[in-house]
């Protein structure tokens, strides 16, 4: 069915008071109350920050996902507009000035890059155009503007009225007019006119394109978007989801900033309404992919669906005031971090945290950019002006000795503030019975000396280990406390193991010491392609004086070994540009060589034999053998 704007604006008038009710039951559970802001400031630097700890230096990405890196640049702007945190500007920048250029395939996307952030993929180039609008809108860098304009000079060349009568196709190949990049191209032109002094055709290429959106079919009768259009023009019944939604919010919403036509702010509401009615996209008040339901599986893509919903539900609750929308974004914030989030703070894909042995919650970069854009639309408007968040260090595995030694441990307890004056803050440390940890009762922290960088101390924890630890992941607690009410609980887990075999992957955490850009694969496994690379650490008991260690691995590798983390002895490489797993094998080494001095801890790192093409050494599986003096 296709809807002309003055039958959407029919119903809209006629839906809303319904839909509004409907809402109403997705309002934040008495369970989980709305934060204060200093409290929401805390929890979205602390993601903003794990987040961060994924992007790629070198590269200036996050590894192995073009528009998902577009995506989460953008996020992390947005989390700086909130909250007056200025920290990753340089990032931003950094991923501008090197990949503004072309790449071949398969150096930063599976697709060959252009240049300007263009590729065959159109609704790429718009996460991008999209991006750098945001940086700009941070800084007031010219350039950035620039280069949004240049991206959709580009994706113009392929509106095409001879189909369907109009519409932005998805490829280069012209075989897709869909909802995604239709409703960007919609908030991208109309973005642009807002930002151009004196615009007229980037208004005009905005308000056709609306209209052509309304008419196209792809808003089912529910006023829910499916995906696309068959090559008949009609919508295609595909699955609704949660991005396509909150684009079709977000573009009639920066339309009507661009012309004041209050039927586009009632659009938008609309749009948001039948996504907030009962048995549309959200399970008992939590937004919900479809990919989210136990026994689906989800992909890179889905991961960040969820998070671009938030991104203009946020958008609509500033602008309107609504609590209605401010209620869900509190219900969506709060449910992520007391149900969804990780010991080390990572945010999953599942924001309610359900997860099974066999449909397991998902934990990465792309969920973590996701949900953080639920905490950043539950940051007030202007922030907060006090807040205090802490983290601790990821204590690596430890493996306590058959002759009863314990094991010395050092943490880290980093402090972090925007106090209003210089403020004492108050530490206290816990950990499991027969623990001993020692740390500052105290630490002060001084009011920033530079304007839109949070305060930050770093207080060493000293941790010693009994050497009867129970087997088995211990927590460690450090929480941090100053006057008027601020409070926040960083943890740790240590891992106490007298084994070694896990396989490569989201299952080899605690043995992971750095994680080099490196990614993970659906199998396990963990790869490193390019110049990524990733280091294992085995820490062996005192006594150890012989050990053998077997890696299962495939494509193009090296394997070196060290006893320090910076000094490598290589011990294995392919030789041979494969892809396709075919020398997958066990390779057995001998460790002793790497097991003198008083440490006994042994490194492993895996590198690209090949970095040129992007198919780098992937580790399925690891485990040793080890005995005593």
């Amino acid at each position: 069915m296709k809807m002309s704007r003055r039958t959407l604006a029919a119903l809209t008038a006629a839906a809303l008071p319904a839909l509004g009710a409907a809402s109403v039951a997705n309002a934040a559970p008495p369970e989980l109350p709305r934060v204060r802001g200093d409290e929401a400031l805390s929890r979205a630097r602390v993601a903003a920050d794990v987040l961060m700890q994924d992007y790629d230096q070198n590269k200036a990405w996050f590894p192995s996902s073009w528009w998902n890196s577009a995506v989460a640049l953008q996020t992390i702007g947005h989390y700086m507009l909130r909250s007056g945190d200025r920290r990753y500007l340089d990032q931003l920048d950094h991923t501008f000035e090197r990949n503004k250029g072309p790449f071949p395939a398969g150096e930063l996307s599976g697709d060959e890059l252009y240049g300007n952030f263009t590729s065959r993929a159109i609704d790429d180039s718009g996460w991008w155009a999209l991006t750098w609008i945001t940086a700009y809108d941070l800084t007031g860098e010219q350039k950035y503007l620039d280069m949004a304009v240049t991206i959709g000079e580009f994706m113009d060349d392929f509106w095409d009225p001879s189909t369907c009568e109009g519409g932005i196709w998805w490829n280069e190949e012209r075989t897709y007019k869909n909802a995604v990049t239709n409703g960007q191209w919609i908030r991208l032109t109309a973005e642009l006119h807002n930002r151009l002094p004196g615009d007229s055709a980037w208004l005009e290429r905005s308000q056709v394109a609306w209209d052509w959106y309304l008419a196209s079919g792809m808003a089912n009768e529910a006023g829910l978007l499916n995906d696309g259009l068959t090559d008949a023009c009609e919508n295609n019944g595909d699955h609704v989801y949660t991005y396509n939604q909150g684009l079709a919010i977000g573009a009639p919403l920066e339309l009507w900033r661009a012309t004041g036509d209050p039927q586009l702010l009632e659009q938008a509401r609309y749009f948001a309404d039948s996504a907030l009615a009962q048995g549309a996209l959200f399970t008992e008040g939590i937004l919900t992919e479809w990919t989210d339901v136990l026994g689906e599986s989800t992909n890179d893509n889905h991961k960040q669906f969820k998070g671009i919903f938030l991104r203009y539900l946020m958008d609509l609750a500033d602008t309107t005031g609504d609590a209605r929308y401010q209620d869900v974004v509190a219900t969506q914030a709060a449910t992520i971090w007391e149900q969804d989030r990780s010991i080390t703070d990572e945010l999953g894909v599942r924001w309610a945290g359900a997860s099974t042995e066999a449909s397991p919650n998902v934990f990465d970069w792309r969920t973590q950019a996701s949900a953080l854009s639920a905490l950043i639309a539950d940051l007030p408007q202007d922030g907060a002006r006090r807040s205090l968040s802490a983290s601790l260090s990821q204590a690596p595995v430890v493996m306590p000795d058959t002759d009863l030694m314990t094991v010395d441990l050092e943490l880290h307890v980093a402090i972090t503030s925007t106090p209003a004056r210089d403020v004492r803050i108050r530490l206290e440390a816990e950990g499991p019975d027969g623990w001993a940890l020692e740390a500052a009762d105290h630490v002060s922290l001084e009011t920033s000396e530079t304007e839109g960088e949070p305060v930050l101390a770093t207080v060493p924890v000293q941790v010693t280990v009994p050497a009867d630890a129970a087997e088995g992941t211990q927590l460690i607690t450090v929480t941090a406390s100053a006057p008027g009410g601020l409070e926040y609980a960083a943890r740790s887990e240590v891992v106490v193991a007298r084994s070694i075999d896990f396989d490569g992957g989201t299952q080899d955490g605690p043995w992971l010491w750095d994680a080099g850009g490196s990614g993970v694969t659906d199998e396990p496994g963990r790869f490193a392609d390019g110049s990524s690379y990733f280091i294992y650490r085995f820490p062996f008991p005192a006594s150890t004086a012989t050990a053998e260690l077997t890696v299962t691995i495939s494509n193009q590798y090296l394997v070196d070994l060290g006893a320090d983390g910076e000094t490598w002895t290589r011990v294995l490489a392919e030789d041979e540009p494969l892809r396709d797993a075919s020398n997958r094998a066990d390779h057995t080494f001998d460790l002793a060589p790497y097991l003198e001095g008083e440490d006994k801890d042994v490194y492993l790192r895996v590198s690209d034999a090949f970095p040129e093409d992007g198919w780098g050494g992937q580790v399925h599986h690891v485990s040793a053998q080890y005995s005593g003096s």
